[in-house]
């Protein structure tokens, strides 16, 4: 197992498990008497990312909130400090993280489900060199006692398009197993934060002025009001590291959804010295995460078909011939017996190039049989690939794509990146994408129409006027 280990044990925070429980000790006894009342069942908390000098004690008011609860994974989102990110969700490549208080293994299943409906990309250093996600993990470990998974996610600036898909898997994937924390400082005042609206000789009027543009930003977080938040960042120029996180959050919270406020501080209160300080606002909430609705297909299903799939793929490799469509019709569950259109895509595991992808959109048979005569042409038919040869067949990822039935829409702008499949029709050419397309690449739609168009053999631009276009979603798994 790839561990990604702590950069900044020993230095941000403690370095020993003895020290950081001793910490964590103080920071109970001078926050026992707080009176800030966290929502009951708490699942999404912002948490600063300084160092624990400066903003651990304002941390522990909202790790409180949640410490004792069994969540069975957290995602964190966090802005990126030292490198530029666009239009991406940056995960580890690692298998898990650690600090001194132990390992916690990443959620790889909810991250690949993420990475099929949103544009994430895996990097090791990045999270290496990036303290706003890090410093969060053994906060999460003090307050947690039963074992949880992490998905640590680093982002920068999205464009619109990107930032939708990522709001749409948020939504889809959040549940009542998960705790979302969102990393972010508030304000940061001085010369070397290029942010000195209120002059650069400090004093608590610089305080409380600066406060007051905190607060309204966190009067819009706290009501879950995305288009007030952006837009008093944008009047205000507070510099407010995570406005990306927080926006992000903030579109995937269902309507009505709220956050409560627990703590503000800076990292002068102690001193007194405002000519350069950084903010603290703490808060929590409970968000009811609509209840996801039950797939077509439950996991048992799932695991039948690329079964099959994986046998039919062998069996055509080895053999040079497909089964029947219908070989293994007899023997499968009930939901797969249902007419639905399907794709079959083969990636190589090492190098997760594509290697085969063949599928049928039209609902003209059971699920089963499409997956079986599938399987075996895109190991043997796609004209794109050479045949696969039995010495590759190891080293195959096997991935199934059930589809809905496709619907037409007025206008390639009723297209949702992240959600829809789509297929393009005009002068007698016709080309689709499946809905994992455009994330995986991270295009935008006006991208994706392009190589849409060029896929179906018209030029670039074709896909502005007089085509044609149809939507499905897909329930999207792999081995």
């Amino acid at each position: 197992m790839k561990t990604l280990n702590s950069t900044l044990a020993g230095t941000w925070y403690p370095g020993t498990e003895r020290e950081i429980r001793a910490m964590a000790e103080t920071w109970e006894k001078t926050t026992a008497k707080d009176e800030s009342a966290a929502p009951e069942r708490t699942n999404v908390i912002v948490l600063p990312h300084a160092g624990w000098a400066y903003s651990g004690e304002t941390a522990w008011r909202a790790v409180r909130a949640v410490r004792g609860v069994a969540f069975r994974r957290v995602v964190v989102l966090a802005p990126s400090h030292r490198v530029w990110i666009e239009n991406r969700l940056v995960a580890p490549e690692a298998d898990a993280v650690s600090t001194p208080l132990g390992t916690i293994p990443i959620d790889r299943d909810w991250l690949d489900r993420l990475a099929l409906i949103a544009p994430v990309v895996r990097n090791d250093r990045v999270h290496a060199g990036e303290h706003s996600a890090q410093i969060e993990f053994p906060l999460l470990q003090l307050a947690l006692e039963k074992p949880f998974s992490i998905v640590p996610l680093v982002v920068g600036s999205f464009n619109p398009d990107q930032r939708g898909m990522c709001v749409r898997a948020l939504a889809s994937l959040m549940d009542a197993e998960t705790l979302l924390v969102i990393s972010s400082d508030f304000t940061h005042y001085g010369t070397d934060f290029s942010y000195v609206p209120y002059g650069t000789k400090g004093g608590e009027d610089v305080r409380r002025r600066v406060a007051e543009v905190d607060g309204e930003a966190c009067a819009r977080i706290a009501a879950g009001d995305a288009d007030g938040f952006c837009a008093t960042v944008r009047r205000t120029g507070a510099t407010i590291c995570g406005h990306v996180p927080i926006e992000l959050a903030l579109r995937a919270f269902p309507a009505g959804s709220s956050l409560v406020r627990l703590r503000y501080a800076t990292s002068s209160d102690a001193e007194g010295d405002y000519t350069r300080f950084v903010c603290y606002a703490v808060m929590a909430g409970h968000i009811d995460w609509p209840a996801q609705a039950a797939g077509t297909l439950n996991a048992e299903d799932r695991a039948f078909l690329l079964r099959i799939a994986r046998e039919a793929v062998e069996h055509a490799v080895r053999t040079g011939k497909p089964f029947p469509a219908n070989h293994f019709t007899q023997s499968a569950p009930a939901a797969t017996r249902t007419r639905m259109g399907a794709f079959v895509t083969l990636n190589d595991r090492a190098t997760h190039a594509l290697r085969g992808c063949i599928g049928e959109i039209l609902t003209v048979r059971p699920l089963v049989e499409a997956v079986t005569a599938r399987a075996a042409d895109s190991a043997l038919h796609d004209p794109r690939f050479n045949p696969v040869s039995p010495s590759e067949l190891a080293g195959l990822r096997v991935e199934v794509s059930a589809l809905t039935p496709p619907r037409p829409v007025a206008s390639w702008r009723d297209i949702v990146l992240g959600r829809d499949g789509m297929t393009l029709e005009k002068n007698g050419h016709f080309a689709v994408f499946l809905p994992q397309v455009a994330p995986e690449q991270g295009w935008d739609l006006a991208t994706t129409l392009t190589y849409l168009s060029q896929k179906a053999g018209l030029p670039p631009e074709a896909w502005r006027e007089g085509a044609a276009f149809e939507t499905f979603q897909a329930e999207v798994f792999h081995e």
